[in-house]
Order: structure tokens, then C-alpha cells, then sequence
């Protein structure tokens, strides 16, 4: 009985670590089921489990900023402007230089030369009222040395003579044309009123004196130079003659004593 209940103590401890198998009641309810798929994750619309990742960091949104198309600088087309301008410029005077270049070889133009050969004086004398009248007339010579070139004196000339910085008369030229290598001899009247007679007359009494009355003649004529058949632009030369006469007397005869001419162009 001993060796019975000694195998039967083994028996028990040798089964002791299993599992004891109990009857399933039929009117007991159905044990809990374990979820085969862990809490914290969700399933998708079909039933399939989604793992779930972490919340995307949210991205710092930079506005895009689309660069403009190049355009072209204003000073770049002023710079070509300037450029095309100092081109035409430059072609225009070289042209300019290239016809009076040819103009002087072909027509060899001299400076036409002007001369006082003679005065006379037919009035020069005190008025009622104090003023000087004077009337002279002058014997101007004009020569063209030119072989090609003929000049048109045209309409409004003056000529007038001073002493010192005082206007004593004044006249005119007419209009003529002088050819090629001519010599023309102009008899000019020239008639004036002096205002203020005594102080004029008193100053010339004192130059008289000396035998030596500075005079000046200034002659403005617009002319016209013909170069063969071309007749070219007027241009208005200005002569001035610087006389030195001995005297300025009424119905006497005049010494010029010196008499030089200069003549200066005007556009």
C-alpha cells in the first residue's frame, strides 16, 4: 500500500507541470478572444490592419519667385545713338573738307583786295542849330586777282566813316558784278549829321594842327562768290580802312597819307 501511494505521489508531481484539461461546459460563455492585431493600431476600410507612423513635420512653404526676363538698358541704346550721331558727324565734315578741298584745287580762290585812293570833302560845316553836316565822297578800288571765280555785290551795303568813336557820314555801294581778274573803281557818297557840331570841330581844329587826322572806313557788303556756273551762299565780309589825311576841310584838296585795308568774313 506504501509502494502504492509512493507511485502515486510520483505520478502526480511528474504531471504536475502540465496542463489539466477541464470539460467544456456548453452553457458556459465563450471565453474572450485576443485581438490578433495590437490596440494601438488601426485597420483600413478593408479590414487589414494600417500601421500608424508618426505625424509628418510640417515643411516651411517658401514663396516662388520667378526672375524677370533680362531687359535692355536705356543706356545702352543712348550710347548707340551718340555713336551713330558722332559717325555722321565725323562722315558729314570729312565730306565738307573733301569739296573745298577739290573747290580750292579746281578754282585756286584769292582774297580780293579794296583800297582808298581818293577824299573829298564838298560839305563840312556848322548849322543854325549847332550840328555838323558832312558830306564826303571817296574813290574806292576794288580788285578781283581770282582767274575762275566772279563776285555779285549785292543790295544792302553801308559804308560809313569815323574819327575816333564819332559816326561823321555814311552811304552806300551799288550793286554790281565783278568778273574774273577785273579792277573796279566806285565813286561812294557818303553824307551825315552830327548832333553835338562844336566838339567835333574843336577836336579836329587841335589834329589839324598837326597835319596827321586819323580816320576809319567801315564797309559791310553782301556779296556773292560764282565758282563756273555755281553761284554759292551770300556771306557779308566786313573791309575796314584805317586812313591818316591831312586835313578835313570844305572845297580843299586832301592828302591821304597812309590807307590800309583789311578785309574779314561773315557767315
Amino acid at each position: 500500500m506504501a509502494e502504492k501511494k509512493l507511485g502515486l505521489m510520483d505520478t502526480h508531481i511528474q504531471h504536475e507541470p502540465h496542463q489539466k484539461i477541464h470539460p467544456m461546459d456548453p452553457e458556459a460563455p465563450p471565453p474572450p478572444t485576443v485581438p490578433l492585431v495590437p490596440q494601438d493600431l488601426t485597420r483600413s476600410e478593408k479590414g487589414d490592419p494600417v500601421e500608424q507612423h508618426p505625424p509628418p513635420v510640417p515643411r516651411q512653404i517658401f514663396p516662388i519667385v520667378y526672375s524677370e526676363p533680362p531687359r535692355k538698358k536705356r543706356s545702352c541704346s543712348c550710347c548707340r545713338c551718340l555713336c551713330w550721331t558722332i559717325s555722321l558727324l565725323i562722315l558729314l565734315v570729312i565730306i565738307i573738307a573733301a569739296t573745298i578741298g577739290i573747290l580750292y584745287i579746281v578754282f585756286q580762290p584769292k582774297i580780293p583786295s579794296y583800297s582808298i585812293d581818293h577824299l573829298r570833302i564838298t560839305q563840312f560845316m556848322i548849322n543854325t542849330d549847332m550840328s555838323l553836316s558832312a558830306k564826303f565822297i571817296i574813290r574806292l578800288t576794288a580788285r578781283n586777282p581770282n582767274k575762275k571765280i566772279g563776285i555779285y555785290y549785292e543790295d544792302g551795303s553801308n559804308i560809313s566813316a569815323w574819327y575816333t568813336s564819332t559816326k561823321l557820314c555814311e552811304g552806300s555801294l551799288p550793286k554790281f558784278y565783278q568778273g574774273h581778274k577785273n579792277t573796279t573803281v566806285l565813286d561812294v557818297e557818303l553824307t551825315g549829321q552830327i548832333p553835338d557840331g562844336n566838339t567835333v570841330v574843336q577836336a579836329l581844329s587841335q589834329q589839324q594842327q598837326t597835319g596827321s587826322i586819323p580816320l576809319i572806313l567801315n564797309a559791310k557788303v553782301p556779296v556773292r562768290m560764282k565758282l563756273g556756273r555755281l553761284k554759292l551762299m551770300k556771306v557779308k565780309p566786313n573791309v575796314m580802312c584805317n586812313l591818316v589825311v591831312d586835313s578835313l576841310t570844305q572845297n580843299n584838296f586832301i592828302s591821304i597819307k597812309t590807307s590800309s585795308c583789311k578785309l574779314k568774313f561773315k557767315l
